[in-house]
This record gives C-alpha cells, structure tokens and sequence, in this order.
C-alpha cells in the first residue's frame, strides 16, 4: 500500500501509548469454542464469501472499477484467486468477557492504524460492562492493503468469531481509529448486512466519491435505513473533526440520517478512552427509526439527480461525442457508484476502452 492511499492513512499514536502490557495477555493460537478473557496470536480456519475478491470489489469498488478488476489482474500477469488471505499465516487478538448477555455477545471488529494486534488500554472493563467482543489483526495498519488485506481481515475475523461464539447478529459493528476508522467506514458501507454500525474514531471521509463509492442498490438502501455511524474525536483534533463534519454532510446528502457525533474532551488525535468507548456503543443500540417519508424524498431527488445524469451521457453518445460521453460517464460511476448499476455497464459497451 502507498503511504496515502484513500482511505487517507494519519499517523498513529505512540505504540507505547496503546499496548496492553503483554504480562496480561493469555497465548491462545488454537483457543477452543467459548474461551474467554484476553487471547492473543488467534489463527481463524474459516472463510466466507464475504471475503472474497469479486466479492469485495462488488461491493466496495465503482461498478466499472469491479467490472474491469479480473481482465486488469489478467494483463499484468497474475491471477485473481478466490480470496485474498491466507488465514493459516494470519494472527489475530480476540478480547471475550466471560459471561455473554441473553441476546449473545455484541461484536467490534476493529481496524487499526498501528501493525500490531492489540487492544486499546482500559477498553476491557468497558467491552465486559456491554458484553462486547473485540478483535483485531495484526499486520493490518496503514501500511497495508486496504481491499487486499485490511477490509477482508475485518471481515473474517467477525465471520469466525459469530461461529465460535453466540452473538446477536444485530450488535455486529465494525470500527477503527485515524486511518483504520476510513476502512471501518468503507466496510459498513459495502457490508450493512453484516455490519450493523460503525465506530469512527478520529477518522472519516465523505462518501460517493471514487475513494469511497456506494455500494450495489439494494446494499445502499440498507444501509440507509438501518445502519448506525457514530464519530468519535478529540475536541482538539481540529483536522478529524472537520473531517466528521463534512463526512456527516455527505452522509445526509446521500439520505444517510442514523448519525451521532460527539468530541472527547481536552484531547487530541489519539484513541477514544474508555469512557468513549462506552458512549459510543450505548449509542449505536440506541436506534432511532429513519422517518420513511423524509427518506423517501430525499431518494427521489438522488434518483432525480441520477436520471438527468444518465441523459447527457446519452446525448453524447448519440451527437457521436463519445470521448466526452465516456468521461462524463466514469464520472457519473464514481458519483454514484451502485446505484448507477446496471444501465452505467450497459452504456460503457460503448466504449472501446471501458468494460464488455
């Protein structure tokens, strides 16, 4: 991964300023079903298709971006397997409080910034008090992949902790913090259904954009009627919190309303203390339905918007412009991603340089 690849990596805070001392880890390479307490080293043998990478790229890159994926591999001489991880090679951190709540365990796969596995200091009183399980890979900061290894980490490490342990499908969440918190946002985004929110800590980005496109339609539509994105920085992170403002506009613009943001006080760019941690999944439990009639509005003016989108592609194409026809439409793939599906590949046939 290049050092700023979207989504944007920031620096991470001090490794000594994060580790859990390592006198209080328990070794737990093969932990049986149900161990519980602060295993570190966790290897995962189960895969979901979830992860894998047409997968992914359905759900995480543009249409055309995906549509293009297998024929790019193609030409520079590799092949695409079916996933992207190798999971026997893979080491994982898995903090489970001892007793699960009725309803079963809540989740937080978290996304770091940082290549080491650890659990941030003070957050395990806070995951027993709201029996919540956390995990973590190693090797999954900012210098690596973000679609070969940070968002499929992420992604498997939820998958075989629901098959190990009860969790309540409906308190699955997805988090991070600085640049992990990008990649948290771009997983809830491809993946409402399974990710039902998401914690951003100290990092965020607007959305329908080539960095971070919607997802397929019926994806999308989930994600704005259910999904819940709590924004958690320091009051003095200027840059974060600025980010959170205009990643929250974005978020309303495309008809995603289920938001809360809140600052931590009196510090900077650093990870969310326990107590924020606390106030940030009390939040996401406490869903407020989306009023369906401002829903629906606000989707008939992106349909509107798309509509008229789609007919200067059109009159390009048909006034014989197809050099402007065709930027105009990557333009409109990026803008809107899977909602423009299927009629954006069916007019990139086309143009000769764009999807069959």
């Amino acid at each position: 991964m290049a050092p700023n690849p979207p989504p944007a990596a920031r620096p991470a805070v001090p490794v000594s300023a994060r580790l859990v001392p390592l006198a209080l880890l328990l070794l737990a390479a093969h932990p049986a079903r149900g161990e519980t307490g602060l295993l570190r080293d966790v290897v995962f043998a189960d895969y979901t298709p979830l992860s894998g990478n047409l997968e992914l790229a359905r759900r995480l890159l543009t249409p055309l971006a995906a549509a293009t994926l297998p024929q790019r591999v193609a030409g520079s001489g590799k092949r695409l397997a079916e996933q992207p991880i190798e999971l026997s090679e893979e080491r994982f951190i898995v903090y489970v409080p001892a007793a699960p709540p009725r309803q079963g365990y809540g989740l937080l796969a978290f996304v770091p910034p940082w290549p080491e596995a650890s659990l941030p200091p003070r957050w395990a009183a806070t995951l027993d008090r709201q029996g919540v399980i956390f995990v973590s890979a190693a090797r999954s900061g900012n210098d690596a992949s973000v679609l070969a290894r940070r968002e499929p980490l992420a992604l498997l490490a939820a998958h075989n902790l629901m098959q190990r342990y009860p969790v309540d499908p409906e308190r699955v969440y997805v988090g991070g913090f600085s640049g992990g918190a990008r990649v948290a946002m771009r997983l809830a985004l491809g993946y409402p259904d399974l990710f039902r929110g998401a914690i951003l800590n100290a990092g965020s980005d607007p959305i329908g954009a080539a960095e971070i496109p919607l997802p397929p339609r019926d994806l999308f539509m989930r994600f704005q009627s259910s999904t819940r994105i709590v924004y958690v920085t320091g009051e003095r992170d200027d840059p974060h919190v600025s980010d959170d403002s205009v990643s929250m506009q974005s978020m309303r613009h495309w008809c995603v309303f289920g938001l809360e943001s809140f600052t931590t006080p009196f510090v900077g760019h650093t990870v969310a203390d326990a107590a924020a941690l606390s106030r940030a999944l009390e939040a996401l439990r406490a869903r407020t339905p989306t009023d369906p009639d401002k829903l629906a509005r606000c989707r008939s003016t992106i349909e509107s918007e798309l509509a008229k989108s789609f007919q200067r592609v059109e009159a390009l194409i048909a006034g014989g412009r197809g050099t402007e026809a065709e930027k105009l439409l990557h333009q409109l793939d990026e803008r809107f991603g899977g909602l423009a599906a299927p009629r954006s590949l069916e007019l990139a046939r086309n143009f000769t340089s764009s999807p069959p």
